[in-house]
């Protein structure tokens, strides 16, 4: 999937940050421009100043990240690719610091979340931020000692830190998936995969029919998840990614059958898929 080449690619976080790494694994060695949050990826995007924007959608342990999945709604995108990057999470600090003189980490909550048997065993005051690297790139700016940033290796080498321990992440299979994000549609892939969102009926057994309209023409349902629509309170939307291509017959016809069983459904992108996971 490295062969996809686009002008500028947008992500979230400071120089450094896994959402970059997962940048370059996806497309290569382009150029980027970070933006401090979500919604600026995607305003990015969609005012063309990015060519496309790579977005964290769901961790392997933390689970979906609402936001994306919300901001996919609501911006109109496609999502024109996915890339799984297993996380790394490295204790890092300025050069000559050793790990017994570290009184405060900082990183993202969710990176403080992950480590944290191994940063309860420092006894270290955790301080969240923003962002990953950007807690590597605020301690090298500030000088600050006695102090230590959760970050990837690459923002190490990026802000000059020095790893004084390495892979912290309390669970080692710790993945994080992305979606690329573009104005256009994806061209097919060899393998691919469709995201949609739809809203049913409040009957009784409106999801069970949806869903077999599916099930009836064997179409693999990988994701499933409800969240709260901003229309009404206590309604709720669904998202749901399935194995194949809008252009594949059998998903063709679901989603024809889908337009008379749903009072909403939007697809968010065919694309191709990272490893079939």
């Amino acid at each position: 999937m490295g062969e996809q080449v686009h002008e500028i690619v947008a992500f979230q976080g400071e120089r450094g940050a896994n959402s970059e790494d997962a940048v370059i694994k996806l497309f290569g060695e382009v150029d980027v421009l970070p933006c401090r949050t979500l919604r600026e990826v995607f305003t990015a995007v969609r005012e063309g100043r990015a060519a496309a924007g790579l977005v964290p959608v769901e961790n392997s342990q933390a689970g979906s990240i609402a936001e994306t999945w919300d901001l996919l709604l609501e911006f109109g995108l496609s999502i024109t690719g996915e890339v799984d990057l297993p996380v790394n999470h490295c204790l890092q600090a300025l050069p000559g610091q050793r790990i017994e003189d570290i009184r405060v980490v900082y990183s993202h909550p969710q990176a403080l979340a992950q480590c944290q048997e191994s940063l309860r065993r420092l006894g270290a005051e955790l301080v969240a931020v923003y962002d990953t690297a950007g807690s590597a790139k605020m301690i090298r700016d500030r000088g600050l000692r006695g102090a230590a940033a959760v970050a990837s290796r690459h923002a190490a080498r990026l802000y000059g830190l020095e790893i004084l321990a390495e892979g912290i992440q309390d669970n080692p299979d710790n993945i994080t998936r992305f979606y690329a994000i573009a104005r256009d549609p994806a061209p097919r892939g060899e393998r691919n995969r469709t995201a949609l969102v739809m809203a049913t009926q409040h009957r009784p057994g409106a999801l069970y029919w949806c869903l077999g309209a599916l099930a009836y023409r064997q179409v693999n349902l990988v994701k499933l998840e409800s969240r709260p629509s901003r229309h009404r309170p206590f309604d709720y939307i669904f998202y749901l990614v399935c194995d194949g291509h809008v252009s594949d017959p059998p998903l063709a016809e679901a989603l024809d059958e889908l337009k008379t069983k749903t009072t909403f459904l939007r697809v968010l992108g065919s694309y191709p898929c990272d490893n079939g996971r």
